[in-house]
C-alpha cells in the first residue's frame, strides 16, 4: 500500500465512528478504499462498477475472481457448487425446503438456537414434516445443545442449524454429528469469520451483509448430488439448478455485491491472513469485552453461557431497563453506535463482525468500565 493511500486511510479512520450494527455491518477500510477508486470508473473499462453489464466482459472476470477467492478461502471442492443468489438468509428459509424437503418421505431435523433458527423452521413447515431435534426456547436460547441432548428422526431429509444467532449471541463451537444426513447451516453472521469444513455440508448458505460484504448477495453453497432433489414443479427462480446452470446469472444479479464480496474475501487472505488467522482475530477482540462482562460483579449480565458465547455479538443487560438505555446513550457520545439489542429482547448488542478493528473494541470496553465506575461500582 503506497503512502498516500495508507494516509488517507488513516485519516478516514479518524473521521468514522465505530459502528455496532449486526448488519448492514462495518466493512474494513482498506475495500471501502478501493470501491471508491473504480466507482467512477474501473481501470481499464472505463465505466462505474455500478453501470457494467452483467454480461460483459469486465462482470465475467469480476464474477469469475469472486468465486475463485471465495472456494480458495473456504476450501470448496468440486464436490460443491456455489451460487451468489438474491434475497437474504429469507429467501433460503423457504428455498432450502422447496428445493430438499418438499415431496421426501423423511421429515426435515431442526435444532433450534434461537429467534433466526426458529424462523426458518416455520418456514420449512410449509413445505413438508418437521422434526425438532432440540429447541433452546425453555432459557431463552442461551445455548447451544449438548451432543446427547439431540434427538434425530429416522430418515431425515436433512438437519438444520444455525450456526451463529445474532439476537441471542451463541454460536456453534463444533458441528453436530448427524451421520450420513445432509447439514444445512445458515452461516450468515459467522461466515468468512472462522475456518469451514465444507466436506461436512450439504447445504451451506450466508448473506453477505455481517461479514462477507454488503447487502444483496447471498452465497448458497451446496453439494452437487442434493440438486438431484429439486422437483421439476418448483418456480424457476426457487430451482437452486436453474442458477447453477445459468452460472448466478439466471437474471441480472446484484453486481456491485458480487464485487464487494470478492473484495472482502482478498482482504481476508491478503490482509488478515485467512480464516484460522481471523478467528484468532475475532476471539481475541471477544474476550475483551467478556472479560468486563466476567468481571463486573453482576453489573454486566451476559446472555449466553461461557461455552457457546458468539464471537460476533456481544449480548448482555444492565442491571435494569433505564440503565442499558443510558449506556447506549453514553457509548453513543463516544461515537460508539448502533449498540442497542434486538427489539425482540432488549438489552445490548455488540456485533463485532471481520472488519471492526480492535480499536473499536477497547473503546467499547472502556467506556463499559467508566460507566460502571460512573454509576456506583468502583
Amino acid at each position: 500500500m503506497t503512502d498516500r493511500r495508507f494516509e488517507s486511510l488513516t485519516q478516514s479512520a479518524h473521521s468514522r465512528v465505530y459502528n455496532f450494527s449486526p448488519g448492514p455491518a462495518v466493512l474494513p477500510l482498506e475495500v471501502l478504499q478501493q470501491a471508491q477508486e473504480d466507482m467512477l470508473s474501473l481501470p481499464g473499462i472505463g465505466i462505474s462498477v455500478l453501470e457494467i453489464s452483467h454480461r460483459s466482459p469486465a462482470f465475467d472476470r469480476i464474477l469469475a475472481e469472486t468465486l475463485q477467492e471465495l472456494r480458495g478461502l473456504v476450501g470448496i471442492g468440486d464436490d460443491h457448487e456455489v451460487v451468489l443468489l438474491q434475497g437474504g438468509a429469507s429467501l433460503q428459509f423457504s428455498m432450502v425446503p422447496m428445493n430438499l424437503l418438499r415431496g421426501a418421505t423423511g421429515a426435515a431435523d431442526s435444532i433450534v438456537t434461537g429467534t433466526w433458527g426458529a424462523t426458518g423452521l416455520k418456514e420449512a413447515r410449509r413445505e413438508g414434516s418437521v422434526h425438532i431435534a432440540w429447541d433452546g426456547a425453555a432459557t431463552a436460547y442461551d445455548r447451544i445443545p449438548a451432543a446427547e441432548e439431540l434427538s434425530f428422526s429416522k430418515n431425515a431429509a436433512y438437519v438444520h442449524m444455525t450456526s451463529n444467532e445474532t439476537i441471542q449471541g451463541v454460536q456453534w463451537k463444533h458441528d453436530p454429528e448427524v451421520g450420513a444426513v445432509p447439514l444445512v447451516c445458515d452461516c450468515s453472521s459467522d461466515f468468512l469469520s472462522r475456518p469451514i469444513d465444507i466436506s461436512k455440508y450439504g447445504l451451506l448458505y450466508a448473506c453477505a451483509q455481517k461479514n462477507a460484504g454488503i447487502a444483496g448477495v447471498t452465497a448458497v453453497i451446496i453439494r452437487k448430488d442434493l440438486l438431484q432433489r429439486s422437483r421439476d414443479d418448483l418456480p424457476t427462480m426457487l430451482d437452486y439448478r436453474t442458477h447453477v446452470k445459468n452460472d448466478s446469472r439466471s437474471n441480472t444479479p446484484p453486481v456491485f455485491a458480487v464485487y464487494m464480496l470478492g473484495l472482502v474475501c482478498r482482504w481476508v487472505r491478503e490482509r488478515m491472513g485467512g480464516l484460522a488467522s481471523i478467528q484468532r482475530h475475532n476471539s481475541a477482540k471477544a474476550q475483551l469485552l467478556y472479560d468486563v462482562l466476567d468481571g463486573s460483579e453482576g453489573f454486566f449480565t451476559g446472555h449466553a453461557q461461557h461455552s457457546c458465547r458468539s464471537d460476533m455479538n456481544v449480548t448482555f443487560r444492565l442491571p435494569n431497563e433505564s440503565l442499558d438505555t443510558a449506556f447506549v446513550t453514553a457509548a453513543a457520545d463516544r461515537g460508539l453506535i448502533d449498540l442497542k439489542g434486538h427489539r425482540s429482547v432488549g438489552g445490548v448488542r455488540a456485533s463485532i463482525y471481520n472488519a471492526m478493528p480492535v480499536e473499536g473494541v477497547e473503546a467499547l470496553r472502556d467506556c463499559m468500565l467508566d460507566f460502571r465506575k460512573n454509576h456506583g461500582v468502583s
